[in-house]
């Protein structure tokens, strides 16, 4: 499809985003109460999915209680759909009244002293405004803000996710170039913070660690570990907490400052240790349509 094509195909779709935008939060969350009917009841986007990922994951837990879990999940999820719109038309003020982040000081501090910082974290609560950290710390104008993003096949999809995840000023690096830019701000000393989505399922040919997560055999991504052992980053955990519908709070929880001094595996096995105790607090929220167990050791 050509570029003159596609734009008039996909328009109307970003007219319609862009005046849902304007809207009101509260007025978003009836939409999402909405969305939520069909999604869950009329559709049954992934319900297999979901079911399955949840039966697995607490094997302990009765029917009754899996099934309230799922359906807050959908909740949950037409909630991040409609808070990610917002970002088209959000300010600086509400978003900062909206994502709370606390701890700050172990990023100023590696900025400060000029450190490539890796941010692990997952896709829980409402990622998408994790980039709202340029707001919470102050950064020189060489230093670089930003995160590691897969290119989605779609070039038109692709821009405009582009587009809303540089709302805060933070540059998104494809992930195979993420290794060569880390390798320019350590060796240009430009302090950087640069966040990973770690929860993700590596591709078979990059499968080289299993851990046990959320009661299951799971393929853990460990290029992260890799990159901070090679190049001395520091890793800082993101822990979300969604306090009500549309608040969040976001602690940030500095791992190391010295990655070298630990063994193979087990800065990612810390990863995934914090990243379980963030789902089990309050399981609704992370995102359970990915098909995160489709590999088998």
């Amino acid at each position: 499809m050509n570029r003159y094509l596609e734009n008039i195909l996909y328009f109307p779709l970003y007219l319609f985003i862009w005046l849902h935008s304007l809207l009101p939060f509260w007025v978003l969350y009836i939409l999402s109460d909405i969305l939520f009917l069909l999604v869950y009841y009329v559709v049954g986007y992934r319900r297999k999915v979901v079911y399955g990922n949840m039966r697995n994951s607490f094997p302990d837990k009765d029917e009754k209680e899996i099934h309230r879990m799922e359906r807050a999940f959908y909740r949950h999820f037409c909630d991040y759909i409609v808070e990610t719109i917002k970002l088209l038309h959000i300010s600086d003020a509400t978003t900062k009244h909206r994502f709370v982040m606390e701890n700050t000081e172990v990023l100023q501090q590696a900025i400060d002293e000029r450190r490539q910082v890796i941010l692990m974290l997952g896709h829980y609560g409402n990622w998408e405004y994790i980039p709202s950290i340029t707001l919470w710390v102050d950064y020189p104008q060489d230093a670089v803000m930003g995160e590691l993003y897969r290119p989605l096949k779609n070039r038109w999809f692709n821009n405009f996710f582009l587009k809303l995840r540089s709302r805060y000023k933070t540059v998104n690096i494809p992930k195979n170039d993420v290794l060569r830019e880390f390798i320019k701000f350590r060796r240009d000393k430009r302090p950087a913070v640069i966040g990973f989505m770690a929860d993700q399922t590596p591709s078979p040919a990059n499968i080289h660690y299993w851990s046990n997560f959320l009661n299951q055999d799971t393929p853990m991504l460990t290029g992260i570990e890799r990159i901070a052992q090679k190049l001395d980053c520091t890793l800082v955990y993101a822990d979300v907490i969604k306090l009500k519908r549309g608040h969040y709070k976001i602690v940030f929880e500095e791992i190391t400052k010295t990655p070298k001094e630990y063994k193979e595996f087990e800065l990612t096995e810390i990863y995934t240790r914090l990243m379980e105790k963030t789902i089990l607090r309050a399981p609704e929220f992370w995102l359970w349509t990915h098909k995160r167990w489709k590999h088998k050791r």
